[in-house]
């Protein structure tokens, strides 16, 4: 279903690229297109997204919520250690691989993470850093509906992670399927809670600023954490 969405929404922006007018912001040349799909989010989250994330978070215990972070955690694992092995980061990959076999057995299917604890560090690669490795070209900024915020690299990646790569694409029921990505968004989102106050308080044009917060978190993952800049403060900027 995402992997549908994700293709569709892509082949409208490629539409959408010719006839729009562009920005004093050469990476976004759809700000007006971008900035009502932004409003657009910004009205999920406030009126469902949120209050169903402050929902979860009420109700589920802490060691709960942790173990289902983890959970989600470890499958992303799997994805990590695909690209690390495409990137040729063979010690990275070699780390995460570990992690996923540690966390799944001793772990108890990822809901414990005990490979931090033995000093695996967790790493965060994707295939549009894995795209971007082999020298292919950001492309334009994209707001994406529900989404949030990519470039069309990194939504060309996110299609192939969540179409190839995420085990969670292989489970074959389809209730159980969405069930897991649905409970992995608002599980994501309710992790998030606490940073968004910072945005919703902030006097500044919020477009802008979740515009520039993404493309340093894209920064900072392709570089591999050599970068230092200010946390994340919206879900829409992930």
């Amino acid at each position: 279903m995402l992997k549908k969405l994700l293709i569709a929404l892509s082949m409208l922006t490629f539409v959408l690229l010719g006839g729009c007018a562009t920005s004093g912001d050469p990476r976004d040349p759809i700000e007006g297109l971008n900035r009502a799909i932004y409003k657009f989010n910004d009205g999920f989250d406030r009126i469902l997204f949120k209050p169903v994330a402050k929902g979860y978070q009420t109700v589920t215990p802490d060691p709960v919520d942790k173990g289902v972070s983890n959970f989600f955690g470890n499958l992303e694992d799997i994805v990590t250690t695909v690209n690390d092995l495409l990137q040729f980061k063979f010690r990275q990959g070699g780390s995460d691989a570990t992690r996923v076999l540690v966390n799944s057995t001793i772990g108890i299917l990822g809901l414990i993470d005990v490979a931090s604890g033995m000093g695996f560090d967790k790493h965060d690669e994707d295939f549009g850093q894995t795209l971007g490795y082999w020298g292919v070209g950001t492309g334009p900024y994209l707001m994406l509906p529900i989404i949030g915020p990519h470039t069309l690299r990194h939504t060309v990646g996110r299609i192939v992670d969540a179409s190839v790569l995420d085990p969670i694409y292989y489970v074959d029921h389809i209730p159980t399927r969405n069930s897991m990505i649905a409970l992995k968004a608002v599980d994501q989102r309710a992790d998030l809670l606490g940073a968004t106050s910072v945005l919703e308080e902030a006097a500044l044009d919020r477009y802008d600023f979740i515009k520039e917060s993404y493309y340093q978190q894209r920064e900072n993952a392709i570089s591999n954490g050599e970068l230092t800049f200010p946390e994340e403060e919206s879900f829409w900027s992930h």
